[in-house]
């Protein structure tokens, strides 16, 4: 896949920044497929009124590599 609204690039202690993105510049990478987070407690209790309550949720996310990046046209 090609990622073409790269806001910021840096390489050997110079930066590169859009405004709002750089223009010309890509980021070629490859999805690797989707895994799930760490687990995150989500526990609610109010005192005095046995309120307790207990979730769990996992966030999903996507895996990508980085193959190449392309600069553009602001340096």
């Amino acid at each position: 896949m090609e990622l073409d609204r790269v806001l910021l690039i840096r390489e050997d202690g110079s930066t590169v920044v859009g405004n709002p993105v750089i223009k010309g510049a890509k980021v070629v990478a490859t999805s690797l497929g989707e895994a799930k987070g760490e687990k995150v407690i989500v526990f609610r209790y109010k005192s005095k009124v046995r309120y307790r309550s207990k979730r769990g949720h996992r966030q999903i996310y996507s895996e990508i590599l980085v193959n190449e990046i392309i600069k553009g046209q602001g340096e």
